[in-house]
């Protein structure tokens, strides 16, 4: 649904009709029978749009030149950054931008709630909250990355918001070592980073 533009649904393609049908036995088991509705004209026009632009040469340069041209000035500021920059997010390390945090204080998800407090800037942890628990055996183990993804969507953001976000990524820079870490206060068993809550140590 994000490159190819719609809001929701998706579709899937294959050639295979033995995949085919065990995909439609599948969606019986559990959404419905494939007759029960399916996406509407809007967004299957949206998504043949975005298949169509996301293939373009051009747009792909654009997205990929205003990813790099964030990860360079960042990695020229002194920001830890992951090099080189790919296609679609900006990756910090927040474990080299904030080494007095350990992993079990959550140094990405510290970063990404500084982030958010100085610039109203929304990223995801990479680290210890999201990969560190295990519910089978209810250990937990630092994560071998703690890093913060800042995903650029599709046809949003301008030059002047890559220079927001770099001026944002430097001010908390230059104040890294009073950020404090955090621990986590409520988690559920599987997939604790979409609703883990937190507090300040």
């Amino acid at each position: 649904k994000k490159d190819a533009f719609a809001n929701i649904g998706g579709f899937l393609c294959t050639r295979d009709d033995a995949l085919a049908q065990a995909e439609r036995d599948l969606l019986i088991l559990t959404e419905g029978y494939p007759t029960y509705g399916g996406l509407a004209g809007r967004d299957l026009e949206a998504i043949a749009v975005g298949l169509r632009e996301v293939m373009d040469p051009d747009y792909l340069a654009y997205r990929t030149t205003s990813v790099g041209y964030v990860v360079d000035r960042l990695h020229a500021a002194g920001v830890p950054v992951v090099r080189p920059a790919g296609g679609h997010a900006i990756y910090l390390d927040a474990k080299a931008l904030l080494p007095h945090i350990p992993p079990l204080a959550y140094p990405g998800q510290a970063l990404c709630v500084e982030l958010y407090r100085e610039a109203g800037i929304r990223g995801v942890e990479i680290g210890t909250v999201m990969f560190g628990f295990d519910p089978h055996t209810d250990t937990e183990k630092p994560a071998h990355w703690e890093l913060v993804r800042l995903a650029i969507p599709r046809r949003v953001y301008t030059q002047s918001h890559m220079d927001y976000v770099i001026e944002a990524v430097t001010a908390v820079k230059a104040r890294a070592a009073e950020i404090r870490g955090l621990k986590m206060v409520r988690a559920p068993r599987f997939l604790r980073h979409f609703t883990a809550e937190f507090a300040r140590l």
